[in-house]
Order: C-alpha cells, then sequence, then structure tokens
C-alpha cells in the first residue's frame, strides 16, 4: 500500500504547518485560558505546538563523526557507560575519605573533591579570616599531609579524580602529585581533572585570588607542565554550571563556557603552547536544569560549537576537537519546601544528561537544600544514575532523541543564539575583556533578576514553592559538621609546622617568589613546597606578593 507523503509542494507544506499552528493557538485560547501564555524554554526560545521537517535544518549526521552534535563516540554508552562522579568533601579529611570509600563501596566510579572555602581562597585553616568556616562546605586541606589522609586506602593508579578547586589548583595539583610520589605511583598513570577555571569565578562564583591577567599566567603554566609531566591529567574543566547557578540561562551559560575555553586556549598559544597539544585535555563542566529537551539541544549545540571553535578558531585537527564533559544536576533547583520531590526533579536532570551524552554525571543528593546530604541521601542519588543505567534502556542507543523534529530545529537554535552571543564578546576583545569590563556580570545578573521576578509573580511554576505548596514543616534528617573540626585542623597543622625541615620549607617559598617575578614555570617550584610541606596559604601569600590581590570593580 502507497504511504501518504503529503503535498510535494514546499509552499504548499508551509502554509499548511502555520495554518494548522494558527488553529492550535486558537482553540488553547478557547479550551485553557489558564495556559494561554506563550510556551517558552527558560532561555526564551519559542516552543511551537507541533515540528515537522520543515523547522529544521537538513544533516545527515553520525556519532562520533565531527561535528560531534550526536557524541563524541560512535558507541558512546554501548561500550561504557558514564562515569558516576558523585561530589563530596566536608569536615576533616579522615570523615572524607570515610565518605569517599563507602562511596566507592556503593558502585561509584569516580571521585569528585569538594574543599572548603579557606582552602579555594588559599587561606590556612588557623588563619583569622578562615575562623568558622573550616571544613563546611568541603574539606579542609592545608598540606600535603591532609591530602594523604584524604586518599588514604584509595589507590590514586586505580581511580580517576576530580578536584573543585580554582585560585589554588597549582597548589593542589603539587599535592597530589607529592602524595602520588610517595604512594609509589608514577604520574603517568594518574587519571583526573582540576577544575582550574578562573575566569568564570570572577564573573559568577567569587572565589578568586589574584587578578585575571597572572591568574591565565598560573593556567598556562599548568598546561605547558601537564602537557610533558601528567599525560592523562586534565588540567582544566572549564565550568558553565556555576555560571548556571549564578542565575544564566543556557545559551548564556553556553556562550560564556565557550568563550572562558577559547580564552585558555588564546592564551595557551600565547605562551608557546600548541592548541592542538592542549585541546584533548580542555574538558568541560555543565549544569543540568529542568528542561528536558533544552538541556539535551544545549548539549548537542556545545559539541557542535566546539568543534568548529576548535577547526576555525585554532586550526585543530577535526577529530581533536571532541567536546568531552561532565553534568551536575541543578542545585539551585532545589527545594527547601517537600525536599523529597527533589528526587523527581534530580531523575529528570539526569536523564537529559544521559541523554544529552555526558562523560561522567553527578546527581544531586534531595536534601542539599537544606544541609550536606547524608549518607542516606548521597547513596540515592547514586541509585538513582544506576537505574538510568541498569534498567531505563536510554544507554542502549546513541543519541535516542536525535532526529526529533523539536530536538533537532531547538538544538539549532540554541547554537545560533548562542553564536550571536560569542560574536558580541569578541567585538569586545574576547572574554578576559567581557569579564573585565564587567559585562558577563551584568548579563548573568539580569538573566537572575528576571528568573526571580517569575518564580515570585507565579510565571515560572516551582512546585512546593509556589505551587501545590503546603503547610507541613520541613522534617529531613541532616547532616551537621561538628565544631571541634576546626580545633582538630588547627592542631593537625600546627604539628606540621612544628615537624618540618624550616631550612627547605624557606627556601622553597624563596623559589616560588623567583618563579613568579621572572616568569618562569610554577610548578615544579611549587611541587618543591609541596615537598618541603609548606602550606596551601604560605604558597599562595608568596605569589601575592608578587601578583597581588583581585579586588571586584561593582558595575551598573
Amino acid at each position: 500500500m502507497e504511504r501518504d507523503k503529503g503535498p510535494e509542494d514546499p509552499r504548499e507544506r508551509r502554509r499548511l504547518l502555520d495554518e494548522w499552528r494558527e488553529k492550535i493557538y486558537e482553540a488553547s485560547r478557547a479550551k485553557l485560558p489558564e495556559r494561554e501564555k506563550e510556551f517558552r524554554t527558560p532561555s526564551g526560545l519559542r516552543a511551537e505546538p507541533v515540528y515537522t521537517p520543515l523547522d529544521r535544518e537538513e544533516r545527515f549526521e553520525l556519532p562520533g563523526v565531527y561535528p560531534y552534535t550526536r557524541a563524541i563516540q560512535p558507541t558512546l554508552y554501548r561500550s561504557r557507560l558514564w562515569t558516576m562522579r558523585q561530589y563530596s568533601g566536608f569536615g576533616t579529611a579522615e570523615e572524607t575519605n570515610r565518605r569517599f570509600r563507602y562511596l566507592l563501596e556503593q558502585g561509584q566510579t569516580g571521585l569528585s573533591t569538594a574543599f572548603d572555602l579557606p582552602t579555594q581562597m588559599g587561606l590556612d585553616s588557623d588563619d583569622p579570616l578562615s575562623e568558622g568556616e573550616v571544613g563546611k562546605v568541603g574539606v579542609a586541606i592545608d598540606s600535603v599531609r591532609d591530602l594523604a589522609v584524604l586518599f588514604e586506602e584509595i589507590a590514586l593508579d586505580r581511580v580517576s579524580v576530580s578536584m573543585t578547586i580554582n585560585a589554588t589548583a597549582p597548589v593542589l595539583l603539587a599535592f597530589y602529585l607529592v602524595l602520588a610520589e610517595r604512594n609509589g605511583v608514577p604520574w603517568d598513570r594518574l587519571r583526573g581533572t582540576v577544575q582550574n577555571d578562573i575566569l568564570k569565578e570572577y564573573a559568577a562564583r567569587g572565589t578568586y585570588i589574584f587578578p585575571p591577567r597572572p591568574s591565565i599566567r598560573i593556567i598556562t603554566d599548568m598546561f605547558a607542565f601537564s602537557e610533558r609531566e601528567v599525560p592523562q591529567w586534565n588540567p582544566i574543566s572549564v565550568s558553565g554550571y556555576h555560571i548556571r547557578e549564578a542565575g544564566a540561562t543556557a545559551v548564556q551559560e553556553l556562550a560564556f563556557t565557550l568563550g572562558n575555553a577559547a580564552a585558555y586556549l588564546e592564551a595557551a598559544r600565547a605562551a608557546g603552547i600548541d592548541p592542538e597539544g592542549i585541546v584533548g585535555r580542555v574538558t568541560f563542566f555543565f549544569d543540568v536544569m529542568n528542561d528536558l529537551f533544552e538541556e539535551v539541544a544545549k548539549f548537542r549545540a556545545a559539541r557542535r560549537l566546539w568543534a568548529r571553535i576548535c577547526r576555525e578558531r585554532f586550526q585543530v585537527d577535526p577529530e581533536k576537537a571532541r567536546l568531552k564533559f561532565h553534568a551536575q544536576t541543578g542545585g539551585s533547583t532545589l527545594t527547601a519546601q517537600q525536599p523529597e520531590i527533589n528526587i523527581a526533579r534530580v531523575t529528570i536532570q539526569a536523564l537529559a544528561a544521559v541523554l544529552g551524552g555526558a562523560q561522567s554525571l553527578h546527581t544531586n543528593a534531595y536534601d542539599e537544600a537544606l544541609a550536606l546530604p547524608t549518607e542516606k541521601s548521597a547513596r540515592i542519588a547514586l541509585r538513582t544514575q544506576q537505574i538510568l543505567a541498569c534498567e531505563t534502556g536510554v544507554a542502549n542507543v546513541v543519541d535516542p532523541m536525535g532526529g526529533s523534529y523539536f530536538l533537532e530545529s531547538l538544538t539549532d537554535r540554541i547554537e545560533e543564539e548562542t553564536e550571536t552571543l560569542l560574536r558580541r564578546i569578541d567585538e569586545m576583545g574576547g572574554m578576559l575583556e567581557a569579564v573585565e569590563n564587567g559585562f558577563v556580570q551584568r548579563e548573568i545578573q539580569a538573566s537572575a533578576y528576571e528568573h526571580q521576578k517569575k518564580v515570585e509573580s507565579g510565571e515560572t511554576s516551582v512546585v512546593g514553592v509556589n505551587r501545590y505548596a503546603t503547610d507541613e514543616p520541613v522534617s529531613a534528617e541532616t547532616f551537621a559538621i561538628d565544631p571541634e573540626v576546626e580545633r582538630a585542623q588547627r592542631e593537625r597543622l600546627a604539628r606540621v609546622r612544628r615537624e618540618r625541615d624550616a631550612a627547605r620549607h624557606g627556601k622553597a617559598l624563596d623559589a616560588v617568589e623567583r618563579a613568579a617575578r621572572e616568569g618562569t614555570n610554577l610548578m615544579p617550584p611549587i611541587l618543591e613546597t609541596a615537598r618541603a610541606e609548606a602550606t596551601v596559604g604560605e604558597i599562595c601569600a608568596v605569589l601575592g606578593r608578587v601578583f597581588g590581590k583581585h579586588k571586584e570593580t561593582i558595575t551598573i
């Protein structure tokens, strides 16, 4: 039996589609007045009631083939599941080590380390500015001795380790490499990532120490050192996550993240590093929010855009222009009200990450709007990934949503909107200039303000907050940090200072200052300070004497 293919004339097809859509809009307004508003994604992209082949550019694309819209590998999860990398860190190194080993026993396949604010800001635990913050939002690390406790009984050559650290990234990487030396693990067997994405700190997060330009110099030093000495280690993970959490739209997250990545490759090229040699170890870290289709389309557009940026701007071989990314479910979407329903949000977000082709994934615990996760809630978050992997079938087909008229159209729209924003940034001179003049900060702030207005007016629904709310008090079991953590950490730090070789320590710090002033690579002398058991605060103080401290300029 012959199938009806509809009108052959493209103009007649378009007329029928437009006519049908208008009828749907009229019917919707008549029957569902409460749904009269236009439907748009959180990025403001209009969603039509139905999509056809007329709404998308016709492409024939295969997974693992440039520009990698569908996936960076031809087989994706059919050959290997994504890495289940739960983010953990709190209190002392001993406590976090116990949580690490617990999660590994539960089937986690990679470690992701959260550091407390003093460690992120280059302060030791006994610094007056650290008071009340030691171990609160991550693990306290002052010296290589703390890192040794953190990874006790964990084989460094058998696990991939991600460290969410930026301004102090060279120090924590040096601690990790010295720990590997002491454990007899060759550096070429170490796998992992330091976040090391400083531009987004000035724009969205705030854990910076030094001004932008010397901070980028530190990053290029780490590029050169890692390429030569730690071949399986990724020296940067360019992070859109914090940009999105600060209030950016999906389009802004993509444009600012890819813009930052391009800025780092430009800096590497200016420092004499071939972008093609380092680009394969530039990884990405994206947020996953609630709009399923927009998030999947964002990841597909990200791969396509990054492949073109690498090829056209940096003349990188297309085979090396593959965007690898870690995803984390949206922390800002979690609600303190009715916290158990966050499990549903996290599940949908995790599904979007998998459908979008993530290489690794962290799923938030349902109680994280209230406190650090308990063991129970952390296990549920991990089990969410394991159910997706083992029970749903979504990992059996590469890019299973590919070919959806809506998804393909939305991918194209996100790509177009992102390119428009990237062109504006290029006209300013690039991301460094866009951050220094406050453009990126203003764009994020404006989007965050618009979103909050919509939540408060009820235009944007948040179940449990402005829709389907209850008067029930929050009754979740929460995890708390013992106040004794700070005292114990300060005692450990005092012991390090008493027992180390003072002469070796002083000589090592002098070498760091000399390298900072002379412009030579900072990683070798920082490694020697780690061996001499210098602390995070001491090393950063030396760098600060040369580079200065960054002071935020408020722009309106």
